[in-house]
C-alpha cells in the first residue's frame, strides 16, 4: 500500500494542481505577466509614442507645447484615477449603474495587493485601464494644437474625463447599459477613438482655426520624429488590443495577429489612395494610414478573424483618407493632427464593421445576435457615444473658456506656444 501511494500520489498532485484545476478566484501568473506587459506597451504608446507622433506634425515653434500636453495629461489623469476616477468607472453605481460608477473607492481605499479582478491581481487591472484611460485626453491634443492655452487644455482635460470617458468607459466595460445591450467593442472603438474624435471635432470648431488656415501652408516641421512616434504606436498597440483580452489566451493572439493586419493594410491602402490622387506616395500618408488601420481595427480585435481584419484594414486606408479631404478641403474645419478623420471616422466605421465581421461566416468569433440586429446596436452604441460625447464636451469647452478663456493670443500663436505659454524652445538654432 506505501508503494502504491508514494507512486502516484506525486502524479495525483501535478493533476490537480495544473492550469486547468486552479481555481477562478486564484493568481493566473501567466495572465497577470501578459497584463502587466501590457499596460506598458500602452503607457509606451502615449510617452513617447503619440508625444513623439503628434510633436513631428506641429511647426518647431510648438513642438514643446505638444509634448508638454501629452507629458502633463499622463501625470493628471493618473492623479485623478487614484483619487476618484477608477472607482467612478468601474464602480457598481446602484440605481446609475447604467450611466456611472460610485465614489465608494476614493484614494483607492479598497484596493489591496489581494484584490482580484478575475485571475489577476485587482492592482493590475486598475493600473492597465489608467493607460487607456491616460491617451484618449493625449489624442484630443491634435485637433487644438498649435492654439490652445495650457491652462485651458488642464482644465477642459479634468472635465472632460470626468463626464465624458469614465461615464461612456462605464457604460460599455463597466456593467453599464451598452454593455448590457450587446455591445461590441474589444478595446476602444467607442470609449477612446469614437470618444476622442468627437472631443477634437469640437474643440477644432469652438477654437476656430489656426491664423492663416488654410490658405498658409503649414508642414509637419520634423518627419522623422512623425516616423519614429508611429513606429512606438504600431508597437504598443499590441498591449492596447492583445492586452484587452485580460488574458494570455487563444483570443490574444488572434487579437494581436489582426491588429498587425489591420495596421498594413491601413497602411499600404492609405499609400495608394494618396499615390493615385495627389501622384506620388508619401510617408506622413503611410504612417497615418496605419494609424487609422490600428484605430478601426481596434473595437473590432478580440472578435473577427484575418479575413475580417484585412477586410477593415483596408476600408480604413481609403475612408480615413477621404474623411481628411473632406474636412480640412471641403469643409475648412482645421482638426490640426486629423484626429477626428483618423480616429473618429475610424472607430466609427471599425465599431460598425465589428457586427459583420465578428460573424463566424466571415472567419470571427461568432455572433449571438443576428448581422442586421448586431449592427443595429453597434450603430446605437457610436450614435449615444457621438450625441453623449458631443453634448458634455461643449459645456466642457464652455466652462473652460469662462474661467480662463481656451485660446491664445493671435500674437502669442504668431510667436509660437512655447515660448509664450512655457518660456523654452524646442530648437535653439
Amino acid at each position: 500500500m506505501y508503494k502504491i501511494i508514494s507512486r502516484f500520489l506525486p502524479l495525483g498532485l501535478l493533476f490537480f494542481l495544473s492550469p486547468s484545476y486552479v481555481l477562478a478566484d486564484e493568481i493566473s501568473n501567466a495572465n497577470t505577466s501578459w497584463i502587466l506587459t501590457s499596460t506598458v506597451l500602452v503607457l509606451f504608446m502615449t510617452l513617447p509614442g503619440l508625444a513623439f507622433f503628434y510633436a513631428g506634425l506641429v511647426r518647431s515653434k510648438n513642438v514643446l507645447s505638444v509634448l508638454m500636453q501629452c507629458f502633463s495629461l499622463t501625470c493628471l489623469v493618473s492623479l485623478m484615477w487614484v483619487v476618484y476616477l477608477y472607482s467612478w468607472t468601474f464602480g457598481d453605481g446602484g440605481s446609475f449603474n447604467a450611466f456611472v460608477g460610485n465614489l465608494d473607492n476614493l484614494f483607492l481605499s479598497s484596493l489591496s495587493s489581494s484584490n482580484m479582478s478575475g485571475d489577476i491581481p485587482e492592482t493590475v487591472f486598475a493600473m492597465f485601464q489608467l493607460t487607456f484611460a491616460i491617451i484618449t485626453p493625449a489624442l484630443i491634443v491634435g485637433g487644438f494644437a498649435e492654439r490652445m492655452k495650457f491652462s485651458a487644455m488642464l482644465i477642459f482635460s479634468l472635465i472632460w474625463m470626468t463626464f465624458v470617458y469614465a461615464p461612456i468607459c462605464h457604460m460599455v466595460w463597466g456593467g453599464g447599459w451598452l454593455g448590457e445591450l450587446g455591445l461590441l467593442d474589444f478595446a476602444g472603438g467607442t470609449v477612446v477613438h469614437v470618444n476622442a474624435g468627437i472631443a477634437a471635432l469640437v474643440a477644432a470648431v469652438m477654437l476656430k482655426e489656426r491664423r492663416g488656415f488654410p490658405s498658409t501652408p503649414m508642414p509637419p516641421h520634423n518627419l522623422a520624429m512623425t516616423v519614429a512616434g508611429a513606429s512606438m504606436l504600431w508597437v504598443g498597440w499590441f498591449g492596447f488590443n492583445a492586452g484587452s483580452a485580460l488574458a494570455a489566451d487563444q483570443s490574444a493572439g488572434m487579437a494581436m495577429l489582426v491588429t498587425h493586419i489591420g495596421a498594413a493594410a491601413g497602411s499600404l491602402s492609405w499609400m495608394f489612395r494618396e499615390w493615385m490622387k495627389q501622384g506620388k506616395p508619401s510617408v506622413l500618408g503611410i504612417v497615418t494610414g496605419m494609424v487609422a488601420g490600428l484605430g478601426t481595427i481596434t473595437p473590432a480585435s478580440g472578435f473577427v478573424g484575418p479575413i475580417g481584419a484585412l477586410i477593415i484594414g483596408i476600408s480604413a486606408g481609403v475612408v480615413c483618407y477621404e474623411a481628411t479631404q473632406y474636412i480640412k478641403k471641403i469643409l475648412l474645419i482645421d482638426d490640426s493632427l486629423d484626429v477626428f478623420p483618423v480616429h473618429g471616422v475610424g472607430g466609427i466605421l471599425g465599431t460598425l464593421l465589428t457586427g459583420v465581421f465578428a460573424a463566424s461566416t466571415y472567419g470571427g468569433v461568432g455572433l449571438e445576435n443576428s448581422i442586421s440586429k448586431q449592427v443595429i446596436i453597434q450603430f446605437i452604441g457610436v450614435l449615444f457615444t457621438i450625441v453623449w460625447c458631443g453634448i458634455f464636451t461643449y459645456i466642457g469647452l464652455k466652462i473652460t473658456n469662462s474661467l480662463v478663456g481656451l485660446r491664445v493670443t493671435d500674437e502669442n500663436e504668431e510667436t509660437g506656444i512655447d515660448l509664450t505659454e512655457h518660456g523654452e524652445k524646442g530648437y535653439n538654432n
